[in-house]
């Protein structure tokens, strides 16, 4: 089962010209998810100051695949694709309060050690909680966004 990692509410100030909210705001909303998972896994603000580490993101790939209007809930669930010692390849899911898919960003995320501004190995103890979610998701199918790339289909 992918994990909910973040919810909200979509802000007035998130709702642009067209009435539904705005391309970045989908972005910001996956950045907060990106920041709860952290939290989640042990990267608390405490930890990134007392350890120096933190995580970068490295890409992402967005879809919009329904609108989000003012005041709906938004809940974003995370699977979790790929790992390495250094490196998660995660999915994550938004859902309106009915279960529609409104969007998906798919990122890979790097360890980073903050002094030396360069790749780190997870710490131990993130690595445990990231090797369990991994378990704990073995079984679910790749998302058919996920992988995906940009380009004008030809005949």
């Amino acid at each position: 089962m992918m994990k909910v990692v973040f919810k909200c509410h979509v802000k007035q100030e998130w709702v642009d010209y067209n009435g539904h909210m705005n391309d970045s705001e989908y972005a910001k909303v996956f950045s907060l998810a990106v920041d709860e998972w952290m939290e989640q896994i042990g990267i608390t603000a405490d930890f990134r100051e007392s350890e120096q580490y933190t995580v970068f993101t490295l890409e992402t790939h967005l879809c919009y695949l329904d609108e989000a209007k003012e005041n709906e809930e938004l809940t974003v669930k995370l699977q979790l694709l790929d790992h390495d010692a250094k490196r998660a390849h995660v999915f994550f899911l938004m859902e309106n309060a009915k279960g529609d898919r409104v969007a998906t960003s798919e990122q890979m995320l790097m360890g980073m050690d903050s002094v030396e501004g360069r790749p780190k190995e997870f710490p131990k103890r993130i690595m445990n909680n990231i090797n369990k979610l991994a378990k704990d998701q073995a079984d679910l199918e790749q998302p058919k966004e996920a992988g995906r790339t940009i380009g004008i289909r030809r005949k």
